[in-house]
């Protein structure tokens, strides 16, 4: 079954923020978190049930090359990545996303 990826608003904005973060610290530093995160994308499109639930139906991947867990939860047509997650933010912070 092929599912679609979609991505949260406020996830997208948290992926935006830490890339210029990134960027800010190194040129290109930025570019290679957003590709890490994409690469966590395919793996998480190919296998949605493999990361470890973490709350209710919502699954964690991570960490990552960098210090960010991807939340997602996955929809038989969809994946929904709920956040994209500092490790040191306080937990559950995304809860009423959907």
């Amino acid at each position: 079954m092929s599912r679609q990826l979609s991505v949260h608003e406020a996830a997208e904005a948290e992926l935006n923020e830490a890339a210029e973060f990134y960027d800010f610290r190194s040129s290109g530093l930025g570019t290679a978190f957003i590709d890490e995160v994409q690469r966590a994308f395919e793996v998480i499109l190919e296998f949605p049930e493999a990361s470890p639930l973490t709350r209710g139906r919502v699954r964690k991947k991570g960490p990552i090359k960098f210090p960010y867990s991807l939340l997602y939860w996955v929809r038989p047509n969809e994946v929904r990545i709920l956040a994209v997650a500092h490790q040191r933010r306080r937990p559950f912070y995304w809860r009423g996303r959907r």
